[in-house]
């Protein structure tokens, strides 16, 4: 399967591809491996302050489009 492949197959399960990171964004940085680098996007893209603020911002967006809140649902 290519990349682009995977990136439709995942789509068609309904994740979000628009924005994908890769081990070059953190090695145009720094100079490590690339299993170190996988680590840093790990734990830039899944501490609580990134999942924090990417909730908040799809609250806000919705809102904005006017989608009705379900509650009790995060």
């Amino acid at each position: 399967m290519t990349i682009q492949e995977a990136k439709q197959f995942l789509e068609k399960e309904g994740y979000y591809i628009g924005n994908l990171w890769v081990i070059q964004d953190v090695q145009g940085i720094f100079n490590c491996t690339d299993e170190q680098a996988l680590e840093v996007l790990d734990k830039a893209l899944t501490n609580e302050a990134t999942m924090e603020q990417i909730q908040y911002s799809i609250r806000e967006f919705g809102e904005m489009g006017g989608y009705e809140e379900i509650i009790g649902e995060d």
